[in-house]
């Protein structure tokens, strides 16, 4: 496994998945590759449940699911996973700082359990649904007691079509009915929790793996500037689109970190082809033309983005509202409040990646709803906890181990 391989953004870890299915769909007749899945967490770990890695027959792996500590030994257990065709759920105690545990001599402070299962077409309808911008919650069962369920039978859940359903696509009706309420939730955050759901009379335990749709960052402008900003917002997992105006520059050519690319005219954005600009978009205004930025942010704020970064200093937006408003257009205080500018955190930079990483931090922050701030002065775990309590089951569910990872 090799430091590329190992730090893609997870948008590239779900597409490496879909094409080796497509691959054996095709006829590819290697070893099937091992889906690795962190199911669990107790205590500290490097990564929280759901983060993933695929395990190809040649010992190579993409995706990461610790900082590099267990992956050569999940290699050799995916070996096993090959031969016996059967899922398994590993433990890694890294509890131990003075124990030289698996070998490694590491110490995380927790407890990691990994789901390893070949990769089989049943996985299908997860690449798919993300691949459409749907969230999903892929459901896959750990342990299945008595029941009719057997671990590594899965379902899924989409919010949009509001059915649990089996990868046919079939009602999924030996599962437990308190499932869904847990899985619209966590397909919406894109967070993975383990529930255990007791009718009585057979418990069964099931991994929820939230998957949510990446995030949109549609970056207008096509200065040399705009590069830095799509390839490292590509690498935070962001599907950026490049919106370039008068076809003097191919966006497609310049900016190739891009997942597409848009020309056309600062007054006709709302009819551009595929170019999408609802609550869930965030959007980064940077061509450097006052008239050109006065008509996207205007457009921007009515079509209700969840987020407007508009480069530039703060005097030259005031410029701007003084401008709308000899128009006749005055902005609410609530209709200004995504607008952010002059855009990006205060980092203390300003080279070209250094502004872009203050702009990707600054859209990385509002996406994940959080305030800016020093990781020491965070009380508590870095990533929030997954709480669901047995409301979100509908009665039957309680929550699996904690979700406390750091880094």
């Amino acid at each position: 496994m090799t430091g590329s391989t190992w730090s893609v953004p997870e948008t590239e870890v779900v597409q490496s998945i879909r094409d080796s299915l497509d691959d054996r769909a095709a006829g590819a007749t290697d070893p099937p590759d091992v889906l690795a899945t962190v199911v669990g967490v107790e205590g500290n770990a490097y990564r929280r449940p759901g983060a993933k890695m695929l395990l190809s027959p040649d010992g190579e792996g993409v995706g990461a699911i610790t900082a590099g500590c267990l992956e050569e030994d999940l290699a050799s257990v995916a070996e096993r996973i090959r031969e016996t065709g059967t899922p398994e759920v590993v433990t890694y105690d890294l509890m131990d700082d003075d124990e030289d545990i698996w070998g490694l001599g590491v110490g995380c402070n927790g407890v990691i359990d990994v789901l390893l299962e070949p990769l089989t077409e049943t996985y299908r309808p997860a690449v798919d649904a993300f691949a459409e911008g749907h969230d999903v919650a892929v459901a896959t069962v750990l342990d299945g007691g008595d029941g009719p369920l057997a671990r590594g039978d899965r379902a899924y859940y989409r919010p949009d079509d509001g059915t649990l359903r089996t990868p046919a696509g079939d009602p999924a009706t030996d599962w437990p009915a308190g499932l869904t309420g847990a899985a619209g939730d966590l397909a919406g955050r894109g967070r993975g929790d383990t529930l255990v759901f007791d009718d009585g009379e057979t418990t069964v335990e099931v991994f929820v793996d939230g998957i949510a749709a990446p995030t949109d960052l549609v970056v207008f402008g096509t200065g040399h500037d705009v590069g830095p900003v799509t390839e490292l917002a590509a690498r935070n997992d962001f599907r950026v689109t490049v919106v370039g105006f008068r076809g003097a520059v191919d966006p497609a050519e310049r900016f190739p970190e891009a997942d597409r690319t848009v020309t056309t005219s600062p007054g006709r954005l709302e009819e551009a082809d595929g170019l999408r600009l609802d609550d869930r978009t965030h959007a980064v205004v940077m061509t450097h033309n006052f008239v050109d930025d006065r008509i996207v942010v205007e457009t921007l704020l009515d079509a209700g983005v969840a987020y407007v970064g508009l480069m530039g200093p703060r005097e030259r937006f005031e410029e701007m509202l003084e401008a709308f408003a000899d128009e006749g257009r005055r902005f609410t205080e609530a209709e200004l409040d995504p607008l952010y500018t002059p855009v990006g955190l205060d980092l203390g930079g300003g080279s070209p990646y250094q502004i872009a990483h203050s702009i990707v931090a600054e859209v990385l922050a509002v996406a994940n709803d959080r305030e800016p701030r020093h990781l020491k002065t965070r009380e508590g775990p870095i990533h929030e906890r997954v709480d669901l309590d047995a409301g979100d089951g509908d009665g039957g569910a309680a929550g699996g181990s904690p979700d406390a990872p750091t880094q």
